[in-house]
């Protein structure tokens, strides 16, 4: 692999079971072989790993002592894979077609000042989409794009996201490191957002990669409405807004941010998951005062205008329904 195109693989698992297996398996059956692939594995109880490191002798295996988190776990390989100039990051629930990697790459070459590139996310053997990148709404609300569209429909070309959805990502790596990687406090959940939201204050953009193809179980692990998943997403999205947000947006859209909250607290509390969402926006807000201080030195880097930012972002109402 020529200097330039060095890529490493990070897979983070906890408890993933077989699916972490299958997912293996298709980086080892990439048409470009990485640099280097490194399985993070955050504590696992199950049997998950297995004989990996048998079978696939090439790759690493870097067990944790306690679980630190997707965010803490993905940080432990950047920092190990020193020899590599980008990052791919792909989740233990998701099989990544043999030529993932390849047009990555190729998109890489093709559009040199883009830092990040995000993959199509199909369900597992379906033309359904789980998701063609980030969406991040004024609001401070992020969802995939495209989740549940059908793939015939929409985006074939290679166009801007906001950011690209950490399941299946691809970032180079001195972009990582300038931004500091990923907050570790959010442990889960929003962290691939929170991340593509300060890549983009700093100017940069996010690509889709619509021939980067990997089927993608979605909270296969952990569960896409468990309290799990509900407690994290909902406090990390008020992290990221205030954290993030420049001050003009964040003063023009607090309004609706809060409302949007107060709509979840209701929507979750009819699912049987108030006290849940109830304790997730607590935490939120108590955690503001630690986050208000990362803003400071988030807001002071910045060099893209509001102008620039708000265009990346969507803005209209009606694609807060059913949120």
């Amino acid at each position: 692999m020529r200097h330039g195109e060095r890529v490493g693989v990070i897979v983070v698992n906890w408890n993933a079971g077989d699916l972490l297996l299958s997912c293996v398996e298709s980086i080892a059956g990439q048409t470009i072989a990485p640099e280097r692939v490194l399985i993070v594995d955050n504590a696992s109880t199950d049997d998950s790993l297995g004989d990996l490191e048998e079978r696939f002798p090439q790759f690493e295996v870097l067990r944790q002592p306690v679980n630190r988190g997707f965010a803490c776990a993905n940080n432990i390989g950047i920092d190990r894979l020193v020899d590599v100039d980008w990052i791919a990051l792909l989740n233990p629930d998701a099989i990544a077609h043999p030529d993932w990697l390849e047009n990555l790459l190729a998109s890489a070459r093709q559009y040199p000042t883009v830092v990040s590139f995000g993959s199509k996310m199909l369900r597992p053997g379906s033309d359904v989409l789980d998701g063609t990148g980030d969406v991040y709404h004024v609001s401070g609300l992020a969802w995939r794009r495209d989740h549940g569209s059908k793939d015939t429909l929409v985006h074939h070309r290679a166009d801007q996201i906001f950011s690209p959805c950490g399941a299946a990502a691809f970032y180079r790596r001195d972009a990582l490191k300038t931004v500091g990687g990923f907050d570790s406090r959010f442990f889960c959940y929003m962290e691939d957002v929170d991340l593509g939201f300060r890549l983009r204050l700093l100017g940069h953009q996010s690509l889709y990669v619509p021939s980067a193809v990997v089927e993608h179980v979605g909270s296969g692990i952990t569960g896409r409405r468990s309290d799990f998943s509900v407690y994290f997403g909902h406090r990390n999205l008020v992290w990221t807004y205030f954290k993030n947000m420049p001050s003009a947006l964040l003063y023009r859209y607090l309004l609706l941010h809060l409302v949007v909250n107060t709509m979840a607290i209701a929507r979750y509390t009819r699912r049987g998951q108030g006290g849940v969402v109830l304790k997730a926006k607590r935490d939120g807000f108590v955690g503001l005062k630690a986050m208000l201080r990362s803003r400071r030195e988030v807001q002071f880097s910045r060099i893209v205008s509001t102008s620039e930012l708000l265009q990346s972002m969507s803005t209209g109402y009606s694609a807060l329904v059913g949120r």
